[in-house]
């Protein structure tokens, strides 16, 4: 359950604090797949617009590009009960 390709280098990059680490979850309602990556830090948000990635030889900048390309919906809410942060969450 700790697999995932969907944001998970950005929580690793971008969203470790010292003592704290990620999460990964994964959920299955019949119907689609909920990936949630969750990470301690609350005051790093996902933009609102995404820029367009015109270099490609860049070597980030594609991943919530590519996760709002392929989830029906996708979203950022505070983290849940267990952990400061936040959860970057989408429905495939």
């Amino acid at each position: 359950m700790n697999q995932s390709g969907c944001r998970v280098p950005n929580a690793v990059q971008h969203g470790r604090v010292p003592g704290r680490d990620f999460e990964i979850r994964l959920g299955y309602d019949g119907l689609r797949v909920r990936v949630e990556v969750s990470d301690a830090r609350g005051d790093k948000a996902p933009p609102e617009a995404l820029p367009g990635v015109d270099d490609w030889s860049a070597e980030g900048g594609r991943g919530l590009a590519l996760v709002q390309a392929v989830a029906r919906e996708w979203g950022v809410a505070p983290r849940g009960p267990g952990g400061p942060g936040k959860t970057v969450w989408a429905c495939l």
